[in-house]
This record gives structure tokens, C-alpha cells and sequence, in this order.
């Protein structure tokens, strides 16, 4: 079995986005030359996430109020966390999103459902932030 390993690196310019990175998971898998496995797309840092969801701006702004509903940025003073940096309220939306994805690779490619993209979703962005792209087969 062989074993792939690259890192990610995004620098957002603003607070919050969702970026489809499945192209580069993509580049990755033919880097590796890997063409049955399965790859681990991981988000390394604990104010950001990784998850699988339509490409649709539309689910994005619905994504967008949902989160905020339930994990508002503001008032800070409503979180404990909040002190060195205002942003428990990326904790919160982190957990709910997700840390991870685990995608089949089938003859080279990523193995999706009808629709399906992995995306990289930024929570408090303005600084580096690093994913880690994990993938193992033959």
C-alpha cells in the first residue's frame, strides 16, 4: 500500500468563506499516483472545518444565517472563550461543520455522489490556515 501526504495552505481575507478545494484534492490524488484508496481531506486548524455539500451559492448564504443563528459572532462578551481573540463563535461553527472528510478513490478519481464537492470552510480567516490532505491505497 502506498501513502500520501500534502499540506494546504489558505490565507481568506476576510472573516468567513466557504471555498470549494476539491480541485486540489483532485491534484493531489494524481500526485500521488494512487488510483484505489481512500483520502482523508482534515482541517488543521481548530477554527475552520472540511465538509462535502453542493457547490450552490445559495446553500452558502443559507449556511451562512444558519451558523450565525446558532453560533452568533457578536455580542463577544457572550462567550467565555472570547478575551486574547473574539472568535469562540468559530468554535462553535468548526464543531457543528466538521474537522474532516474521508472520500473514496476509484480509478483515480474521487468517488462522489450526485453533486458532491469538499469544501473548506473558513470561520475566522485573516491569517494562514493550513489542510492536510491524507491518502492511502495502492
Amino acid at each position: 500500500m502506498k501513502s500520501y501526504r500534502k499540506e494546504l495552505y489558505f490565507n481568506i481575507p476576510r472573516r468567513r468563506a466557504y471555498i470549494n478545494i476539491s480541485a486540489e484534492v483532485q491534484k493531489c490524488i494524481d500526485e500521488s499516483g494512487i488510483k484505489e484508496g481512500l483520502v482523508l481531506v482534515n482541517a488543521m486548524n481548530i477554527t475552520a472545518s472540511v465538509f462535502i455539500n453542493d457547490d450552490e451559492m445559495g446553500l452558502h448564504q443559507d449556511f451562512e444565517k444558519w451558523l450565525e443563528k446558532l453560533a452568533p459572532e457578536k455580542p463577544y462578551n457572550q462567550y467565555n472563550h472570547n478575551g486574547y481573540e473574539n472568535n469562540a463563535d468559530a468554535h462553535l461553527k468548526r464543531q457543528i461543520m466538521g474537522r474532516e472528510v474521508v472520500v473514496a478513490v476509484t480509478n483515480g478519481k474521487l468517488d462522489f455522489g450526485t453533486w458532491e464537492q469538499i469544501f473548506y470552510g473558513e470561520y475566522d480567516g485573516m491569517r494562514e490556515k493550513r489542510v492536510l490532505v491524507k491518502i492511502i491505497g495502492e
